[in-house]
């Protein structure tokens, strides 16, 4: 699927007390059966309500009918409550990290990458099938996914991001038939939150112009490692980190802002980090989590890098991205 102009589109509804004409669905009853509204946070007197579509390549005719509807300035329902719509925002970046919020029922397992695995997927066919279908047997990976604690004991953080815009619109559609309804995690009972948060978002050609940096502090929030010849490296080296995301930037950028290939002369200046083992089918995955800070002398490789570490926020690193490992952060 090719990308389109905008990845989301968001509608933003204003209280009122009058009483509602008619439901946010029937106020767009032509794309009644292709549509579904997400919550997002509340913000200054507003509510604003992902319209998440199926197909993305809808976006524009459904955008002439959101107009056409902002005119008649209709009352309408949504969750029990009366509100004005009165405006909508489109999302023209390329690169997404939103969080779910999850509630299990009883302790889960510490290691949920497969299960989030198929989460995705599930979500992702409930919209798309053939997407779904041809992203998973491809060697492609355009997402990252992890799930950690919360700062709430009972309550967990699935977290996921995307480097293809095409994705965003119809993973929504697929989890927001679950929001606030149990689901299967690793065979835990668990319940979804009633929304999502949208945590980052870019585009490529921005992240290309990021100002350079000759030091950069990367954070492994979740177990790190790298196929280095024939064997599993679980220390992040300078060049395993960068060629890694050089790699996956050139698979998903657009042709004009690829890197040529490079040799890189980072060093690591500083690092605290620990290897867990994570259990996956077959033998535990070993990797490296904590902080490393690397150094680089030539200002030409360190705005590469730069760039590239910013990406990896929304890509990952390494191994298994998928499935709950290579989580970065600066």
């Amino acid at each position: 699927m090719k990308d389109t102009k905008f990845s989301l589109l968001t509608l933003v509804l204003q209280p009122c007390s009058e009483n509602p004409l008619i439901s946010l669905n029937e106020w767009l009853l032509e794309y009644r059966s292709l549509i579904a509204f997400i919550p997002l946070t509340f913000q200054q007197g507003v509510d604003k309500v992902i319209v998440a579509i199926n197909d993305p390549r809808l976006y524009p005719s459904l955008l002439q009918l959101i107009f056409k509807q902002l005119n008649t300035n209709t009352v309408v329902e949504w969750q029990n409550r009366a509100y004005r719509v009165i405006g909508v925002e489109t999302d023209p970046h390329t690169l997404h990290i939103f969080q779910i919020q999850v509630y299990p029922q009883k302790p889960l397992p510490k290691t949920l990458g497969r299960g989030i695995h198929a989460l995705f997927f599930t979500w992702l066919a409930e919209a798309d099938a053939n997407l779904a279908a041809s992203i998973h047997q491809s060697d492609l990976i355009p997402m990252s996914l992890s799930i950690f604690p919360d700062v709430v004991k009972t309550r967990m953080i699935l977290k996921i991001g995307l480097i293809k815009p095409y994705l965003l619109s119809p993973l929504l559609y697929g989890i927001s038939r679950h929001l606030d309804n149990d689901i299967i995690l690793a065979d835990v009972p668990c319940r979804l939150g009633q929304g999502i948060r949208i945590l980052q978002n870019n585009n490529y050609h921005s992240l290309f112009q990021i100002p350079s940096q000759k030091t950069i502090n990367l954070r492994l929030q979740s177990p790190t490692s790298f196929k280095q010849d024939k064997f599993i490296q679980p220390f992040p080296l300078p060049h395993l980190v960068f060629e890694n995301l050089r790699k996956r930037w050139n698979q998903f950028a657009p042709e004009e802002l690829h890197y040529p290939m490079i040799e890189w002369e980072g060093l690591t200046s500083a690092f605290e980090l620990k290897t867990h083992a994570l259990k996956m089918k077959g033998s535990p995955e070993i990797g490296s989590t904590g902080w490393v800070c690397y150094e680089f002398s030539s200002l030409e490789q360190a705005k590469i890098a730069t760039t590239l570490a910013h990406f990896g926020q929304f890509a990952g690193v390494g191994r298994k991205v998928g499935m709950g490992m290579g989580q970065l952060q600066l």
